[in-house]
């Protein structure tokens, strides 16, 4: 066991930036992980149903993935490569082929980034707008694509937008899925606002959106909803380009959050749980027709992870070739779904958000769902919440999480939420 002394735990506040976030919610030093297991620097254990936002979908330090990894390494292959040719690219490139995009009669064309989700969108809107000749891209409210300047653009939240210290252009941001209530047709509004020529709104180069928008409180567009959407960017001559970055890798059910819906995006954004290990790692997929960049006209050091490629390459192999994940994960998400339903029952007004294991409760408040993670992480359990105001509490868990460590964290959150609700009326007495 790792001793850290009180200097150790002290460093992180002397030299760190003030710019560190979890942490701050979750003061201890972990020094293991296996499957959806955090351990501390005092042996104790957390259920994690964070997961690194959903960067370890297949679990910590999967054992397949290791292996694979440290057979490359002790081989001497190749670490750090630029985009050149290697064998770990190909053998990824060939397997993402063969499981995910043919099947998917999907023809498009990997372009690997930076290895951040921000990154991707950087890209994938650079790309729109070279291929269309247009600079307007439509988002939506709640939307979180990254905190870098073009994807900051579009994304929705306020406190992220004010660090920029410029103007954040050229995105025209529209109302999502139901972001009005129920009465009121989002898209045929989208619709509308791009026909009218007095509008004010530039033609788009690109329609970008989340099928869940995981930072912005759990929202789930509906299949119709997506659908139309995709008819407008058609109708229009924009791009539709799906942020997958979140939802995407199995976390709503299938390996796309978009499968089984009807659409053909023309650009894909992917990154989180694409290595499978927690390795970054980050890629465009892009329609052959719109695959417009010259040679290294978006370019990055470290574009592509040659040890990224060995566990992504390893994690399709194990996860994806047959449907048998797939079913686990609906088993899992049904289970979580009634479970969460029952803690929703607990709360005034509390309603179950979200898709497939991208699920949580959204209770309000975010202070009520903040004093929910504080016990909750009192009490051994990692999770954190998300919204406009923070009031969903999100479970993220390992799609991999076994039956018993998913009951018992699921169990430590609803003492959580019955302790804070107890609470709250015991101070309003």
């Amino acid at each position: 066991m790792t001793t850290v002394t009180t200097d150790d735990k002290q460093i992180f506040a002397r030299r760190e930036s003030e710019a560190r976030s979890y942490c701050r919610s979750f003061p201890t030093v972990f020094t293991r992980a296996e499957g959806a297991t955090l351990t501390d620097a005092a042996g104790r254990d957390y259920i994690d149903f964070l997961a690194g936002c959903s960067t370890l979908n297949y679990g910590h330090n999967d054992p397949d993935m290791k292996a694979a990894l440290i057979a490359h390494i002790e081989r001497d292959g190749v670490t750090h490569g630029l985009d050149m040719h290697t064998d770990a690219k190909a053998e990824f490139l060939k397997t993402f082929e063969r499981l995910i995009l043919r099947p998917r009669d999907m023809e498009h064309r990997v372009l690997f980034t930076g290895p951040t989700g921000a990154n991707a969108i950087e890209a994938a809107l650079k790309i729109a707008r070279k291929a269309t000749g247009r600079q307007n891209v439509i988002a939506f409210t709640n939307g979180f694509h990254g905190v870098t300047l073009g994807a900051l653009a579009a994304t929705g939240n306020g406190y992220h937008r004010a660090g920029a210290g410029v103007p954040l252009d050229h995105v025209t941001r529209l109302p999502y899925h139901n972001a009005m209530g129920g009465d009121i047709d989002t898209a045929d509004l989208l619709n509308r606002m791009l026909t009218e020529p007095s509008s004010g709104i530039e033609k788009p180069a690109a329609i970008l959106f989340e099928t869940v928008q995981g930072e912005g409180g759990l929202n789930a567009a509906s299949r119709d909803w997506v659908r139309r959407v995709s008819e407008i960017a058609r109708a229009h001559g924009a791009l539709l380009i799906i942020d997958d970055i979140q939802a995407g890798c199995g976390r709503t059910g299938d390996f796309f959050s978009f499968d089984e819906m009807g659409i053909s995006p023309d650009i894909v954004t992917m990154a989180k749980s694409l290595s499978g290990y927690g390795l970054p790692f980050a890629a465009v997929l892009v329609k052959p027709k719109y695959d417009v960049f010259g040679p290294a006209e978006h370019n990055g050091t470290f574009r592509g992870n040659n040890h990224a490629f060995v566990t992504a390459r390893a994690a399709l192999e194990k996860f994806w070739a047959d449907d048998a994940f797939r079913a686990t994960i609906a088993e899992r998400g049904a289970y979580l779904e009634t479970r969460l339903q029952k803690i929703a029952a607990l709360v005034p007004n509390a309603r179950v958000k979200g898709r497939g294991m991208m699920l949580g409760v959204d209770v309000g408040s975010g202070k009520t769902a903040g004093d929910i993670c504080r016990r909750a992480f009192r009490d051994g359990l990692i999770i954190e919440t998300s919204g406009a105001h923070d009031e969903v509490v999100k479970v993220l868990c390992p799609l991999t999480i076994d039956q018993e460590t998913f009951a018992r964290g699921l169990d430590i959150l609803e003492a959580a939420v019955a302790e804070t609700i107890h609470s709250t009326k015991i101070a309003a007495e």
